[in-house]
């Protein structure tokens, strides 16, 4: 029998990556990502990881919690994974559920601003090549 394995980042098991500070964590993450955490976090990341760790302790008791938040910039840190948050596009809020990969990135790169544009067919009159199609 196979167990299944825990994630890791960066040789570092998750349940290890959740224990760790921010010091040795900051450490462990690429450059842009480390320059931005040492120079610490602003007040909106710090009260969105706030409401993040207040969501852990709602799953814990068995609600299903979304965080909403327009924060693209925050960094996926150790401690949100598992949780489920919804990022504004400047549109909507898409909910991006938080896996172990995700760590490392920042929350705008899982919810894009831009749609696929999709044009349907031209109107009457909208090109002298529509003044020929058939109308039924």
């Amino acid at each position: 029998m196979s167990q299944k394995a825990e994630p890791m980042y960066r040789g570092y098991p998750l349940s290890e990556l959740v224990k760790l500070n921010m010091d040795s964590l900051i450490e462990l993450l690429p450059t842009r990502r480390r320059r931005t955490l040492k120079r610490g976090l602003p007040p909106r990341q710090k009260k969105l990881l706030m409401k993040l760790r207040a969501a852990r302790k709602s799953i814990k008791k068995g609600k299903e919690v979304v965080v909403r938040t327009h924060c693209r910039d925050m960094v996926v840190l150790p401690e949100m994974v598992d949780l489920t948050i919804a990022v504004h596009n400047g549109n909507k809020f898409n909910r991006v559920k938080i896996i172990p990969q995700m760590i490392g990135h920042v929350l705008g790169e899982f919810s894009s601003p831009m749609a696929r544009v999709k044009h349907g067919n031209p109107g009457i009159g909208a090109t002298k090549s529509s003044a020929y199609v058939p109308l039924k």
